[in-house]
């Protein structure tokens, strides 16, 4: 007969099998998307959120102390908390542990202060806590935990089953809270997660025969179908080469440029590469230098008017290539030496870093063209964790450094690392575009304060739209249009913007949706599944039709979103 208290080890029993549910149901929630896109990944964030916790757990072995268990369950699912989803569960976890480490046996009045504790965390993590997603559901047992702590109920079996009955309950309700969940046809995704890591916590109760074995997540490798350096290797390709990145550009110009100008711009240059060619005349500028910054040299050029026929080559890439070649002829001796991460430690940290979250090997030549020092793979269909963060920030030699999540879904997570961090000042910019990612890095300026900087740039960002162009993977109504399965979608900041069966014809679709007389720049960024000449014609179709706006077309790489397109 089980227990009308739950000790230490029952919690790690309990907690385990609700990790290992949902777990078991990732794919499902995942479907439980507003967007019928092939990226949903709710059920993926809490279930790595939650694995990083039950994985800590199990290092304890049999401990039967509260205290360690508890800590490990905050601390893990802390580290390991993955998109909005993940970092609330890991704030309902961290409020209900506090509460718990206190006492040996969770008795049904403590259960209750712990789950009050738990949703307050909770709602104090979001800024702007909305009702009908998983923050209402986890409020609502908790509401009605109390009350049956309030009629008198003793029986733990009866209450943690009428707290899951009244869970599902509320979950139901959600679409009728959020009118975007009732037009898909769906229940919040958040939500249905936390009611399955609930029906697995009362199979463990009521001692059914579980399998509680946690897997060790696998090691993120190189990309399929790429090859690593060894570490010698790898120094020399990054050493030999003082200078990274070969940055061209025109400066056609709206301000003055005389003499004193172009020799303080030069000198500037000169104090951030080698290389330098510099041509002027009374209405462009040429530019080239070779630089481990191009950021810099952009920054200050921008002073004097806009730019155009922007090149930025990874010299150090290039150069990468060939040792590859020499490596695998046998040319090359391998040589040790110092690892560049000792040396960027020994080095003095520089005032200001970027790091930047971006999928695409094209993205992500474009953040560190722009000066970026670290780039995190990931984004809409793999959310990187806090710890992933706090990782980035370790390496980043820099007093103050700037995040850049470029994605709604990781700010939660990029703000939890910031709050993590206590040896540098970190600066979270709510970017929820890959366009507002680069326009924030484009808008920083050198010479004002990290604060002056981030309030610029929380500006500038909200005169970036994106439109993104995917497909359909379920037939559904949105916005008052209809999809069905394998349509192409393009989404805008506020909802969907066109679909149809054509991509060329949706792209153009949802261009038309998002221009207006306040634009003079379209930037367009083709992905992995894109042909470089569809991508050319798409740019063509565009000059043509809004022929009063300059339009670029940069390779992203991006997977999933055939296009990614911004006005500004």
């Amino acid at each position: 007969m089980a227990s009308n208290s739950v000790d230490a080890k029952m919690l790690t029993k309990m907690f385990l099998a609700g990790a290992k549910n949902l777990e078991s149901k990732k794919e499902w929630i995942n479907e439980l998307n507003v967007f019928p896109v092939p990226d949903g990944d709710t059920g993926t964030n809490m279930t790595l959120t939650i694995m990083s916790a039950a994985k800590e757990v199990t290092t304890l072995g049999d401990s039967t102390d509260m205290k360690a268990i508890c800590k490990a369950i905050s601390s893990g699912s802390l580290r390991g908390a993955r998109g909005n989803s993940g970092v609330i569960l890991s704030q309902l976890l961290r409020g209900f542990t506090k509460v718990a480490a206190d006492f040996d046996e969770l008795t049904i009045p403590v259960l209750v202060e712990a789950m009050d504790k738990a949703v307050e965390t909770a709602y104090k993590a979001v800024m702007k806590p909305k009702e009908g997603t998983i923050l209402t559901v986890a409020k609502g047992i908790a509401v009605r935990a109390g009350e049956l702590c309030d009629e008198g109920v003793t029986d733990l079996g009866t209450f943690i089953e009428e707290c899951i009955t009244y869970g599902n309950d509320v979950l139901a309700r959600t679409p009728e809270m959020l009118p975007v969940l009732k037009q898909a046809g769906v229940v919040d995704s958040g939500g249905q997660g936390l009611m399955q890591v609930m029906a697995g916590i009362y199979d463990a109760y009521c001692g059914k025969e579980l399998d509680l074995t946690i897997q060790d997540a696998p090691v993120r490798g190189a990309s399929a179908g790429g090859g690593t350096l060894s570490p010698n290797l790898q120094v020399q390709a990054d050493m030999e080469i003082k200078y990274g990145y070969c940055t061209e550009f025109i400066i056609l110009l709206s301000k003055t440029f005389n003499i004193k100008h172009e020799i303080d711009f030069k000198e500037f240059l000169e104090s951030i590469g080698d290389s330098i060619v510099l041509v002027a005349d009374d209405e462009v500028v040429k530019v080239h230098v070779h630089t481990n910054d191009p950021g810099l040299a952009i920054q200050r050029a921008l002073k004097y008017g806009q730019l155009s026929n922007m090149k930025i080559d990874n010299m150090r890439m290039e150069h990468q290539e060939k040792l590859f070649k020499m490596s695998e002829k046998g040319q090359m001796q391998e040589i040790p030496q110092e690892q560049p991460e000792e040396q960027a430690a020994a080095e003095p940290p520089k005032e200001v870093g970027f790091i930047a979250v971006a999928a695409g090997d094209g993205m992500a030549e474009i953040f560190q063209g722009l000066g970026v020092d670290f780039v995190i793979s990931g984004g809409q269909t793999m959310n990187p964790s806090t710890e992933d963060m706090l990782d980035a920030i370790a390496k980043v030699n820099a007093e103050n450094i700037f995040i850049l999540p470029n994605n709604k879904n990781i700010i939660m997570a990029a703000n939890q690392a910031a709050d993590l961090t206590e040896d540098k000042k970190i600066f979270v910019v709510p970017t929820k575009t890959i366009p507002q990612g680069i326009t924030s890095v484009i808008n920083y300026t050198a010479d004002v304060s990290p604060e002056e900087n981030l309030e610029v740039m929380k500006q500038e960002i909200e005169t970036v739209k994106t439109g993104e162009v995917t497909y359909a993977i379920r037939d559904t109504s949105l916005d008052g249009k209809e999809i069905h399965k394998d349509d192409f979608m393009g989404i805008g900041d506020n909802g969907l913007l066109a679909v149809s069966k054509d991509l060329f014809q949706t792209a153009c679709e949802m261009i038309d949706a998002m221009m207006d007389d306040d634009v003079e720049l379209i930037s367009i960024y083709y992905g992995a599944d894109v042909p470089e000449e569809d991508a050319e014609a798409l740019c063509t179709a565009v000059e043509e039709h809004y022929s009063s706006c300059d339009v670029e077309l940069q390779y992203g790489g991006q997977p999933v979103y055939y296009y990614i397109i911004s006005a500004e």
